[in-house]
């Protein structure tokens, strides 16, 4: 190696290479590690040195080499690279290793602009102080290589266009905790930001992206889901289309509901004119949903809603569908599909499901959300009437359409509209759920406005995080995070702007949050259990029993000190009805586990107290947020011990935790025989779980004979997901050969807004 070589300090000046300089530093990142080599990373870097080369790029080569070292058999490079990064992100940020002050830093970057100016005016030097006693800077080590590239990539404050980072990852986590807790008493705040901070910092509870990223800076507008319901009307419509514009902007996750749009013929003003139908519209909330580009970073994203029995049904399934011309496709969005119990029964009896458009059969579209035995009396009722125009066609062949698109394109999503009606928080004939969101978890109460400032309209909107089931020792843990979580996230509720009156109105009304769990899959490799065969079933029930009741528990205590959400009225908790009493018995048959907690108590204090919060659960998908915390992604089991996360920062090799110990105990996606296994588990979760569960289903055409997946299995599964009271159903994920271990970050979530 030439030491004679030439290097570019920051301020321009040249000076000879100092390999020693490099040595101690990868020296200092390697400390405590097994099976890494320093020399080896000093080989892979020295090779792409050259003369003149500054002192940043070295930086990044030797990280660079570093990361293209981590392997099944080496997974500690994860963190030597990580370590390096650290060092390297730290030297841009404060031109040396060493944070500045805490209260130092605030100031600079209030005075820049970069953080929200009301941070010095709700605490003093002192209490920023007081912090910094408790701020642990070395918690930057424990990341790994994955986590630092999305933490620079997207949560650290930065200059997007200079590529100026401006804070490290502790300053990120105390100040979420502070901003947060600011309006609380000042004699419990700081407590509550201790505590706030070490649960996040330690990745005990996980944050999604608009919290990491947003929470200290100016901009206010931290809610992941955003579920918008369109009417059918043009003013509906327009200001469907503007609430679309103002959230994605923000860069939320959109769920649109247009299923009340009438269909393609019906008549306009008494038979003046004629409708286009839906396709029209879509394409107008398409372009919506397109209009911002996130500053240039990607493109909003949206999933938007229609029942199996509209009149267009045929036409609308197919919209993603890449045969076909643009005039009748409507590909940039994806598709939640509506069934309900009576569409299943024709389908299990062989017989034909009749369509209507909206407009012609009065009550029929409310009655499919609000009251199943109504519904069923109106379809049988309009099915005879000989005067309403309808279409009728056989079950088997609406489902077969279903599921043969829902596997091309993969993103034709499901949801079980009565299941999210009857298991369900909200008493339906007052607070109907009529949709879910893009990713497939959020199901809240929605009314469509009139025009864009229509107080009388509600848009909801959920505010996520989640806990790490595999930094929880045990289960008594949860009573604690619950209460912080809770806490932290309601205060979001008042912290933060809304850009339109129907949002704000219903987020005060019903204070909604959705706390879900990541790191699932190592969860059951350490407790030596598995997707598959039934034996993490008990756990699961155990579980998942454990966060439902204590987050009630938590909102519940909420309410006794700051009074009920103003619409707590419209919940079936006000009648003392809770989760445990509304779940499909069918659960009972894959799980003998009884409840361990005292509902009874519970349910009495509610009924007297009320809740803080109308929903305080959802279980998310958690991409990105996930990595921060080196977890498995929500409830999924991993696609390899590594997985190559390709994103837009490039690709990124994760290891799954306690990769050395619990190799083998890790059930990989590909080697689960079928669905049933994991839908049983979500079947328990969904039990306790009072929002809904972005599940996936997975099939391997190798498995199969001729190398394709039957239409009778999908449709096998979606019955079965149905039976166990599943809500919805998210991906439908084809095993394609190439790339077992590969996952694409997925943008649809509008840039991980509604991952946590």
């Amino acid at each position: 190696m030439n030491n004679n070589l030439s290097v570019t300090k920051r301020n321009g000046k040249k000076e000879t290479i100092d390999l020693e300089k490099i040595h101690r530093v990868i020296a200092w990142a390697a400390e405590g590690l097994e099976q890494v080599s320093v020399s080896q990373v000093e080989l892979k870097s020295h090779i792409q040195f050259y003369d003149g080369i500054k002192t940043e790029d070295i930086h990044e080569t030797i990280i660079k080499a570093a990361a293209d070292l981590i392997s099944e058999e080496t997974p500690d490079y994860q963190y030597l690279a990580a370590r390096l990064a650290v060092f390297h992100l730290r030297k841009k940020a404060y031109g040396q290793f060493e944070p500045p002050a805490l209260y130092d830093h605030v100031v600079k970057l209030v005075e820049a602009g970069k953080y929200d100016q009301h941070l010095l005016a709700d605490y003093t030097k002192d209490d920023f102080e007081h912090m910094a006693s408790f701020m642990d800077h070395s918690r930057d080590l424990n990341f790994s290589y994955a986590a630092m590239k999305q933490l620079e990539g997207k949560y650290l404050v930065q200059n997007r266009v200079t590529g100026e980072i401006y804070e490290s990852a502790q300053f990120l986590y105390i100040l979420v905790a502070a901003c947060l807790f600011a309006k609380y008493p000042a004699d419990t705040r700081l407590t509550y930001v201790e505590d706030f901070y070490h649960a996040i910092s330690r990745f005990k509870i996980s944050l999604p992206t608009p919290i990491m990223a947003g929470v200290r800076t100016p901009t206010r507008q931290f809610s992941s889901c955003v579920l918008i319901e369109c009417g059918d009307s043009l003013d509906s419509i327009n200001a469907t289309s503007s609430a679309i514009v103002k959230y994605v902007s923000q860069r939320a996750g959109i769920g649109v509901n247009a299923g009340r749009i009438r269909a393609l013929g019906s008549t306009i003003r008494n038979g003046e004119a004629f409708h286009t139908g839906c396709i029209p519209f879509f394409k107008h909330f398409q372009t919506a949903v397109k209009s911002c580009s996130q500053g240039g970073v990607r493109g909003g994203a949206a999933t938007l809603f229609y029942p199996l029995w509209h009149l267009e049904v045929e036409s609308l399934l197919v919209l993603k569908n890449n045969r076909g011309v643009e005039e009748n496709r409507v590909r940039h969005l994806d598709y939640g599909v509506q069934f309900n119990k009576l569409m299943y029964q024709r389908l299990i009896k062989g017989g034909s499901i009749t369509l209507f458009s909206p407009s012609d059969v009065p009550g029929l579209y409310d009655a499919f959300f609000e009251d199943q035995e109504k519904f069923e009396r109106l379809y049988e009722q309009y099915e005879n009437d000989d005067s309403i125009r309808k279409k009728r066609i056989k079950a088997i062949e609406l489902f077969t359409l279903f599921a043969q698109e829902r596997a091309s394109t993969g993103r034709i999503y499901l949801q079980n509209v009565d299941h999210c009606n009857t298991h369900s928080p909200f008493e339906p004939t007052k607070a109907a759920i009529r949709q879910s969101n893009l990713c497939l978890e959020i199901a809240l109460p929605t009314k469509p406005m009139n025009d864009i400032n229509d107080e009388n309209g509600e848009i909801a909107l959920c505010t996520l995080s989640a806990f790490n089931l595999g930094a929880i020792d045990s289960l008594d843990e949860i009573e604690g995070l619950a209460d912080l979580a809770v806490r932290a996230l309601d205060c979001l509720l008042d912290y933060q702007d809304y850009p339109i009156a129907a949002a704000q109105s219903a987020s005060m009304a019903r204070r909604t949050l959705g706390i879900g769990v990541i790191n699932y899959a190592y969860y059951l490799a350490k407790n030596g259990l598995y997707y598959s065969n039934g034996s993490a079933n008990n756990l699961t029930h155990r579980t998942f029993e454990a966060i439902q009741f204590y987050l009630l528990k938590a909102t519940n205590q909420l309410a006794k000190e700051q009074g009920a959400c103003p619409k707590f009225d419209e919940t079936r908790l006000s009648q003392g009805i809770l989760p445990i009493d509304t779940y499909k018995k069918a659960i009972d048959d894959i799980t003998g586990e009884p409840l361990h907690l005292d509902w009874e108590s519970l349910r009495e204090s509610i009924k007297k107290y009320g809740v803080r919060n109308s929903t305080v659960s959802a279980l998310m998908p958690s991409e990105t947020s996930s990595q921060i915390s080196n977890a498995t992604n929500g409830i999924e089991p991993p696609r390899g011990l590594i997985s190559i996360k390709a994103s837009k920062d490039g690709v990124l090799k994760q290891v799954v935790p306690e990769y050395e110990k619990l190799k083998g105990n890790y059930e990989l996606l590909w080697n689960i025989p079928d669905n049933q296994g994991y839908l049983e588990l979500v079947g328990i979760m969904q039990k306790f779980v009072d929002q809904a569960i972005s599940a996936n289903t997975n099939y391997d055409p190798s498995k199969f004979e001729g190398g394709k997946v039957p239409v009778k299995q999908i449709l096998k599964d979606i019955l079965t997901a149905y039976k166990l009271g599943v809500k919805t159903l998210y991906y439908h994920n084809t095993r394609d050969g190439a790339s077992d271990d590969i996952e694409v970050e997925d943008d649809s979530c509008a840039g991980g807004a509604c991952k946590i």
